[in-house]
């Protein structure tokens, strides 16, 4: 008789053993099961006493509507090969889930290569995910450096500003305090902050990389601005490496959805590159409807059908926004828009910005009317989720 799969939390040996199993698994070391091991809850799957799959899964809010929504993050999700095939890695996923759910997530994002499985199980992208490379020297024609202060180094009142603007976007991360000293150690980072000393309004972080004949490959990993003073600032420091490095790399999603390089560029020839993108679930409807933040000046009802959690059957609500607060509940009024889970989640994104967008993505509304005013709810702020776990 064959032994029977446990999924258990990871205790020194089977963290080890977890460890050594997703370097077999990824083919490569995974140095964020030693270095998040402190701040993760860390779930693995038992054939007898050997680990088969593993999991490490983060309580950490992402902002949504400017306000922060408890959210279970995962990375690191392996499967031995030997185990492939037979759906370990779904129970893995619902059983990581229900203990960061019973500390209090109500949503989820992970980045994935294998985006088509993980929708059908419930996830979907708000928005497409892009990395860019630009030659130096086209920016240094294009950004020139001003009088604006520039120093090296992360503070706290750095770290501040990119709290403050990262709650400007549907996605980004409320980094925890340890996050930054993670992510510095992890990438070897050089840090630069713009503007007064006391009120920074920029922060750049980019990772250098010896090439193998020449100079070297520098790689934008953060890219935090207030204005466009400092976004030309930030692009002409990137610049003055143009004798080191012939060309400026924006690691995926870390350049912001706005279009710095479009309007400045002498001769527009960057490159982009689709990676593949976040991926995102709600796991509590009200839940995350109440704590999600709200525009103050709206004050609307819509009634819409949503798929239930096991895509088995339909529930009709009523989404209210009234004063900045917002709230799901269930009802019996007839549904003006049909929304899948997957649908669910771009809304709550705010990666419609249009009705005909939602009505190429498969979104059933009565009239435009009815789904304008839905998408209007959560259009205030765009999809950008510039950190990776």
């Amino acid at each position: 008789m064959p032994d029977v799969i446990r999924i258990v939390q990871a205790d020194d040996e089977l963290w080890q053993q977890y460890d050594a199993l997703a370097t077999r698994s990824y083919g490569h070391p995974v140095g964020d099961i030693t270095r998040l091991r402190p701040h993760a809850d860390i779930r693995v799957a038992l054939r007898g006493r050997r680990v088969i799959a593993g999991g490490l899964g983060l309580l950490v809010p992402q902002f949504f509507g400017g306000a922060p929504v408890p959210c279970a993050l995962l990375g690191a999700g392996c499967v031995a090969p030997e185990e492939r095939g037979a759906r370990l890695s779904v129970d893995m996923l619902a059983e990581r889930l229900r203990h960061l759910r019973e500390q209090g997530a109500v949503i989820s994002t992970l980045w994935t290569t294998s985006s088509g499985y993980i929708r059908r199980l419930g996830w979907e992208a708000p928005t497409p995910v892009f990395a860019w490379s630009i030659a130096t020297d086209d920016l240094k024609k294009a950004f020139t450096r001003s009088r604006l202060p520039v120093e090296h180094g992360r503070t706290t009142q750095a770290d501040e500003l990119q709290r403050r603007l990262a709650r400007q976007w549907n996605g980004s991360v409320l980094r925890p305090h340890w996050w930054p000293a993670w992510i510095d150690a992890k990438q070897h980072l050089t840090t630069y902050r713009f503007g007064p000393a006391q009120s920074p309004t920029g922060l750049l972080s980019f990772a250098m990389k010896r090439s193998q004949r020449h100079g070297m490959q520098l790689t934008v990993h953060d890219f935090w601005a207030a204005d466009k003073d400092t976004v030309n600032e930030m692009m002409a420091l990137l610049a003055s490496h143009h004798t080191r490095a012939p060309a400026i790399h924006f690691r995926r999603a870390a350049l912001p959805p706005y279009p710095a390089l479009l309007h400045r560029l002498h001769r527009y020839r960057p490159t982009a590159e689709a990676w593949h993108p976040w991926m995102f679930r709600i796991l509590d409807l009200e839940e995350a409807v109440r704590l999600r933040g709200w525009p103050d000046d709206l004050d609307t009802a819509v009634p819409v059908d949503i798929e239930g959690e096991n895509g088995e059957n339909w529930n009709q609500y009523l989404l209210e926004v009234k004063d900045g607060a917002g709230q799901l509940t269930k009802t019996h009024t007839a549904s003006e828009i049909r929304l899948t889970r997957q649908q669910l989640a771009v809304w709550y994104a705010g990666g419609y910005r249009t009705p005909a967008a939602a009505r190429l993505a498969g979104v059933a509304a009565r009239s435009d009317e009815a789904l304008s005013r839905l998408l209007h709810t959560t259009a205030h702020h765009e999809p950008w989720l510039p950190d990776h776990f």
